[in-house]
């Protein structure tokens, strides 16, 4: 691989220098002293990072725990539901693309659900979310960002009918968390998730979440599946430890990731990633290329995935597109499941540079031209300069 090689797919995203040093440090025990403060310094770095994810920087909850999990965020999607609902309570799981689709077929394992289904890339109505949604129903899921598409959903209207019912409200802010604004309280959430290896810039195979403290009186561990039993972390997570065995150089390597973030500050953080994705955005535009996903007054795009359309020429061959964004040292990824050929999506998750941004834009502009769609490569460039500077 060629030393300059660029991730701009959505996940896992490029590691800083000593992310990847740290996890080469000589093994410990997971049940030493010298573990349990890596853990305390992640948990401690995760509470900021989930509590003031504000474009001030002040707090937008206390009082809740975040845990670490050995595992990916699914895991966390499935710890949730299965911690707050069992197969006689009633799910209302909101789908929109494929990551709401996956909090649905988690949620059917483990309770009575109820989908709200809109098409891929379309907007949530949250009119058809309260009709869902009623004293009975136990937890409400909805995917924050939509990384399949590139849609920001409504969590804020969907948290309010969720409260109006006294439903827990899980979201899942795997792409939006670390990166973007997430307001705890404001919104009525409940359960927060996110992944390692996103906007937190960690390496994959660890994920988190944020458990209010009326979350944690709702767990019910017994009915959870044996590793994913939320009381047992809550507990072991009071000696800065996990129930089982820890994967010791990706919680050193999450550490240094999230501490990281704490240095740069949430604001400037959050402010960063919007403007890079509207560059994204604008040079893609500018370039006579087509945004994937409908938007209507209570949705936004990503500020931190590009969703766009592929023009007609591409579509007949995808292939000569990505082989030629690859052949250019940069890996950008397709749409999922039936938007395959039919979308690409580039990240600007985690530390990019804007110089890596420009890059990004120049590959993509010089491989539709490649795979024959006439675009406005200088077009593109100056306008992503202009929402750069």
């Amino acid at each position: 691989m060629r030393e300059d090689f660029l991730l701009l797919n959505p996940g896992p995203v490029p590691l800083r220098q000593d992310v990847r040093q740290v996890m080469s440090e000589p093994m410990v025990s997971h049940r030493s002293a010298e573990f349990e403060a890596v853990y305390e310094r992640a948990q401690d770095a995760l509470d900021a990072v989930f509590e003031r994810s504000s474009l001030d920087g002040t707090a937008t909850t206390e009082g809740g725990t975040s845990l670490i999990l050995n595992g990916t965020a699914t895991m966390a999607m499935e710890a949730a539901v299965a911690n707050l609902a069992g197969e006689d309570d009633e799910v209302v799981a909101v789908v929109n693309g494929k990551f709401g689709r996956r909090f649905k077929r988690i949620a059917d394992r483990h309770a009575d659900v109820t989908p709200v289904e809109f098409d891929w890339g379309q907007s949530v109505d949250p009119d058809a979310v309260a009709d869902a949604v009623s004293d009975d129903t136990t937890v409400v899921t909805i995917v924050h960002n939509e990384t399949s598409t590139g849609l920001l959903n409504p969590v804020p209207e969907v948290g309010e009918i969720a409260a109006e019912h006294d439903a827990r409200f899980v979201v899942d802010g795997v792409t939006s968390i670390g990166g973007d604004e997430f307001l705890v309280d404001e919104w009525n959430v409940d359960v927060a998730i996110t992944d390692a290896q996103k906007c937190l810039a960690a390496p994959p195979g660890l994920s988190a979440l944020y458990a209010t403290p009326q979350a944690q009186d709702a767990f019910d561990g017994d009915d959870a599946p044996f590793y994913e039993d939320l009381d047992w972390h809550l507990r072991k997570a009071d000696s800065h430890q996990t129930p089982f065995t820890s994967a010791v150089p990706l919680f050193r390597g999450l550490a240094v990731a999230v501490e990281h973030i704490v240095d740069e500050g949430m604001p400037e953080r959050i402010s960063r990633h919007r403007r890079q994705s509207a560059a994204f955005r604008s040079a893609f535009t500018a370039m006579g290329l087509s945004p994937f996903p409908e938007r209507n007054d209570v949705s936004e795009f990503s500020n931190t995935l590009t969703a766009i359309s592929l023009p007609q020429t591409v579509r007949e061959n995808p292939d000569a597109f990505f082989d030629a964004v690859e052949e250019r040292g940069v890996s950008i990824s397709g749409g999922q499941a039936h938007l395959g050929g039919e979308i690409f999506r580039v990240s600007n998750m985690g530390n990019l540079s804007d110089e890596q941004i420009l890059r990004g834009v120049r590959t993509v502009g010089e491989a539709m031209l490649e795979a024959g769609e006439n675009v406005d490569i200088e077009a593109g460039m100056a306008s992503a300069r202009e929402r750069l500077r």
